[in-house]
């Protein structure tokens, strides 16, 4: 593992599959009763968001509390960025303050690689989501989740899994993380989107394009829906909100059309009515739910190994007598 997890092209095959078998060992120490680990204990971890998020947030927060790692969450609001103060400035605070790593979720592309390469500051670097380019963290849930549903056990990668994103490519930094990932990964990656929610320059991503949703469908193993982002929009990129339902919304009539082992994802926040029907967001084929429990997992593992060890080897995990979750020290 690299010092900082800024895009999903930083991890290499073995690195992902680190991560995703880190976050199995993780998922047991969860359904414990006492779901603590003390592999962090004495570190510092800061939450710089300067943007408003809820799962990703919240995620990270409770992996790093069962990592017993001490918690600072910044919010841009009500802080002195509200007043001016540059991202260097704020870096070089949380410095100051001996932040041993730091979650940013930032509305600029690039806000966290240049934070990474930077002086500024001595931890690590995790993006939890910057602009319209990635979010590796989400990424990384996704495809623990479809290792999970479709390829489970340890070691185990996607190769051969057809899996389909649909929806607001153009503005949506998950796509670009999952694309990635799931390439490394093994996967074959389908882009669904109008024409013009599909970014410039596609051809160059590890991935096909198909503008017909109903063609791709009883290919595909999983499929995940991707939210329109209005925020980040400032033209008209389709007619109405009842024809883009039409042409790429999943409803119960589509979702038959998949194979009967294939699972539906979102990344969250879904907006019902328009890329999901409430039948398909409420069916057991839906993991939404399950990604986000897979979510603290997956940032644990994440944390673990980039502030705890180089390998899950330097920190076995075991259970001692009472059943709690307890680290096992090595010589």
């Amino acid at each position: 593992m690299k010092r900082h997890l800024v895009s999903a092209s930083d991890l290499t095959h073995d690195d992902a599959l680190l991560i995703l078998d880190t976050a199995e060992e993780m998922a047991q120490v969860s359904s414990r009763a006492v779901k603590k680990l003390p592999t962090l204990r004495g570190r510092t971890v800061v939450n710089l968001f300067f943007e408003d998020s809820t799962r990703t947030r919240t995620s990270f927060e409770v992996a790093e509390k069962r990592l017993s790692a001490d918690v600072i969450n910044f919010s841009a609001k009500g802080s002195s960025v509200s007043k001016g103060e540059s991202l260097k400035d704020t870096a070089l605070t949380l410095q100051a303050m001996g932040a041993d790593a730091v979650v940013i979720r930032h509305s600029a592309s690039g806000a966290p690689l240049r934070l990474a390469r930077s002086d500024w500051l001595h931890g690590s670097v995790i993006n939890a989501g910057d602009g319209t380019h990635e979010h590796p963290t989400q990424a990384l849930l996704d495809a623990f989740t479809m290792r999970r549903h479709l390829a489970p056990g340890l070691g185990r990668d996607l190769s051969g899994r057809r899996i389909t994103m649909v929806g607001d490519i153009l503005h949506s930094r998950v796509a670009r993380s999952n694309v990635l990932l799931l390439s490394t990964l093994g996967a074959q990656v389908t882009l669904v989107a109008p024409p013009t929610l599909v970014p410039i320059g596609v051809e160059s991503w590890p991935c096909e394009v198909s503008y017909d949703l109903d063609a791709v469908l009883p290919k595909s193993d999983a499929v995940m829906m991707l939210r329109v982002q209005r925020e980040r929009m400032n033209a008209a990129f389709f007619p109405t909100e009842r024809e883009y339902s039409r042409r790429y919304g999943l409803d119960g009539l589509r979702m038959a059309a998949l194979p009967e082992h294939a699972i539906v994802m979102h990344p969250g926040p879904m907006v019902r009515g328009m890329e999901i029907t409430a039948e398909v967001a409420d069916s057991p084929r839906c993991t939404v739910v399950e990604q986000v429990a897979n979510g603290v997992s997956v940032r644990m593992a994440v944390l673990y190994l980039l502030l705890g060890g180089a390998t899950l080897a330097d920190h076995p995990i075991r259970t001692d007598a009472s059943g709690a979750a307890a680290e096992e020290s090595t010589s």
